[in-house]
């Protein structure tokens, strides 16, 4: 029997090298192992956090949805679909809302870090409950997370073992599946991670291959010219070297070899080739999808229909062990 498996991304704008080495590369991997049994949504719910218009809302789901399939997720091995189409995230969040302490939600360091940056707003403050909602909904085992998500994840484990403590057996205790993804920074600023806010150092996706190697020519170096892997002496170069190994399928041990000798300017020409090749056969399936947003439609409502039947059943046994069901 294969391991459920839940994970998601936030319709907020185009995708970037970060969000597609980070994540989604990822999703294809482990949906092509043939081991789990994938659910991944578009977590769109939690985009409201964001101040987004109606039309770039429907734009961001459509853009995020062609990324997804473009990127190589596949609707007939894993069931793909949209958080605000299955109602029972939303009702599940009441729920859990009312077993979680404030001190818990308190101490979460990503919303610190948001409020500080964006401004504080309830959806901000219970966003790991939404979270926790979407992970236990589906009975998953693992959840692929960075370590900057291991936090919320906890308190998904923390909450359904209070609800199973109080009112039975009811939802399973995820297990975080910590996997090889690199973290990717800045091009310009590798002190700061690579971020949409920031278009000069960072690569989206669907950037033209012109573009891309442009960005990576002008992305800084450090001091010396050795190309050598340290991050602590020369992050800007680390940067780039973990980029070149995880889409030129190398090591980085190997680049450091390839490279031995050879200036900045040669290594940061064939990154941004190799990057080039990396990308192009998913910008032109993005494109493709994006002309038929119909199609994208209805991948997203049969995906939302076998999500709704999982998650219904899920949250009909709650209401039950609530006393709700008369």
């Amino acid at each position: 029997m294969k391991t459920p498996l839940v994970s998601g991304i936030q319709p907020t704008g185009r995708l970037h090298v970060g969000n597609y080495l980070g994540a989604l590369k990822n999703f294809v991997d482990l949906q092509n192992l043939g081991r789990y049994d994938c659910r991944f949504v578009i977590v769109d719910l939690h985009a409201l956090t964001e101040h987004i218009t109606q039309k770039e809302q429907r734009r961001n789901i459509l853009e995020l949805a062609a990324d997804f399939l473009a990127a190589g997720i596949d609707p007939k091995k894993s069931i793909f679909f949209q958080q605000s189409q299955v109602p029972a995230h939303a009702e599940l969040t009441w729920v859990l809302s009312s077993l979680t302490p404030m001190g818990e939600l308190n101490r979460m360091t990503q919303f610190k870090d948001k409020a500080d940056r964006h401004g504080a707003n309830v959806g901000l403050f219970t966003y790991p409950v939404l979270m926790a909602a979407d992970i236990l909904l589906y009975d998953s085992k693992v959840v692929p997370v960075g370590e900057d998500q291991l936090q919320h994840l906890e308190l998904a484990r923390t909450l359904a073992r209070k609800f199973n403590e109080r009112y039975g057996r009811t939802f399973v205790e995820p297990k975080p599946l910590l996997t090889e993804a690199p973290r990717v920074m800045n091009l310009l600023n590798p002190a700061k991670k690579m971020s949409k806010s920031d278009p000069n150092g960072c690569v989206f996706l669907d950037d033209e291959p012109n573009v891309v190697a442009n960005k990576v020519r002008r992305a800084v170096t450090d001091s010396g010219s050795e190309i050598i892997f340290d991050p602590v002496g020369k992050p800007a170069l680390a940067n780039l070297l973990r980029i070149y190994a995880a889409v030129g399928s190398t090591t980085v041990k190997r680049l450091e070899s390839r490279y031995r000798g050879v200036g900045y300017g040669t290594f940061k020409r064939e990154l941004g080739d190799v990057l080039v090749e990396h990308l192009a056969p998913m910008r032109e399936r993005k494109k493709k999808f994006m002309r038929d947003p119909a199609k994208l439609r209805r991948v997203l409502e049969r995906g939302s229909k076998q999500a709704n039947k999982i998650a219904g059943d899920k949250f009909a046994d709650v209401r039950k062990k609530l006393g709700l069901s008369l």
